[in-house]
């Protein structure tokens, strides 16, 4: 039996025909980068590989020092024999699937995607392959997302609610994808002006830049003392919940935007008034589409409910199996603010560079 072209290692997924990583957990010579979400793109490796899209933001997140080497969607290198391309995965800005070739066999890493297309991001695109590694953050059958259009109609229908009481809305999102998405997706029901934490804007810098439009932001620390917050909506990262820099917008109702929200309790443990289910990974009938569309001979899945997922999959007559990860078991209780394990890609706090 052949080795196979990818095995996990101590530091991650390696491909030791090309002798490179695909998001490693911990500092390599090359990485290759899914995306630059903080359980998929690590500090200290000596060069990060990632699609052109994900540049801009990746440099955020790894400083001005970090070695970044963009290629363009669909572009084929060749590392040490084996061949690369980054494909659009549509999970955030610059969200990339990783496709390889080597001895004509093709593997295929998804990284993180959804199937759903958003303004702020290039969709998703299946990729022909032998083997594919799915996510599996969202792998059970209770998870089903409605339209982002009705999901979006019910955020800004809460916000005039909030609007003709005089409160402010606080919405609690991830400050990479999440924000920027659910800033683009209000942008034409808007009742009132968008305010942002530190850790939205910075992003929300990155993503204009990028081209993606979205709605004028103000900056929530540059507002002086005594602005009347009534009817506005203020975008934070989930660790802006419970601290002292909530106290300046007065009253307010808050809300959290993520799939974690399809989940009966879960509001209720995130100490919210709402909870909106808007994700940006597959549910379940989108992930049992993808996989289909590759046409893979063979499924490896990884990230979240692995087990529930490769049973469904060998129940359809596929041969599946679970990948090794060090994010094990993401749930709507994973510590820090994640979906699945997605940590804020900037510091918290209210400073904002030049």
């Amino acid at each position: 039996m052949t080795e196979p072209l990818l095995k996990v290692t101590d530091r991650g997924l390696y491909c030791e025909a090309g002798d490179f990583y695909i998001d490693p957990w911990m500092p390599v010579d090359r990485a290759l980068i899914t995306h630059a979400h903080g359980d998929h793109a690590r500090w200290g490796s000596r060069i990060y590989v990632c699609a052109d899209e994900c540049a801009r933001v990746l440099r955020t997140r790894m400083g001005a020092d970090a070695t970044i080497s963009p290629q363009p969607w669909r572009q084929t290198s060749l590392v040490n024999g084996v061949t690369v391309s980054f494909h659009p995965a549509g999970h955030i800005l610059g969200s990339a699937q990783i496709r390889l070739g080597y001895r004509g066999e093709t593997w295929v890493v998804s990284g993180d995607y959804k199937t759903e297309p958003d303004p702020t991001c290039t969709p998703f695109e299946p990729v022909r392959c032998n083997v594919f590694i799915t996510e599996s953050t969202f792998g059970l059958p209770i998870y089903r997302w409605s339209p982002q259009s009705e999901t979006f109609a019910s955020i800004a229908a809460w916000w005039r609610t909030n609007r003709e009481a005089g409160r402010a809305s606080v919405v609690f999102a991830y400050a990479l994808g999440k924000a920027q998405r659910l800033l683009a997706g209000l942008a034409d029901q808007a009742p009132g002006e968008f305010y942002t934490h530190g850790a939205v804007e910075r992003l929300n810098r990155d993503y204009r830049e990028s081209g993606v439009a979205l709605p004028h932001t103000t900056y929530a620390a540059s507002v002086p003392k005594g602005h009347d917050w009534g009817g506005a909506m203020i975008v934070a990262p989930p660790s802006a919940a419970g601290s002292t820099w909530l106290r300046r917008f007065g009253a307010a109702s808050s809300a959290f935007a993520s799939g974690w929200m399809r989940v009966r309790g879960a509001r209720r443990r995130r100490s919210v008034d709402r909870g909106f289910a808007l994700s940006d990974h597959v549910d379940w009938p989108a992930l049992m589409d993808a996989v289909d569309s590759t046409g893979a001979e063979r499924i490896l899945v990884t990230h979240g409910y692995r087990d529930s997922v490769v049973r469904a999959l060998r129940e359809r007559g596929l041969e599946a199996e679970t990948l090794a990860s060090k994010w094990e078991g993401e749930s709507g209780e994973a510590d820090g603010d994640v979906e699945g394990v997605e940590e804020d890609v900037v510091p918290d706090d209210e400073s904002l560079p030049a």
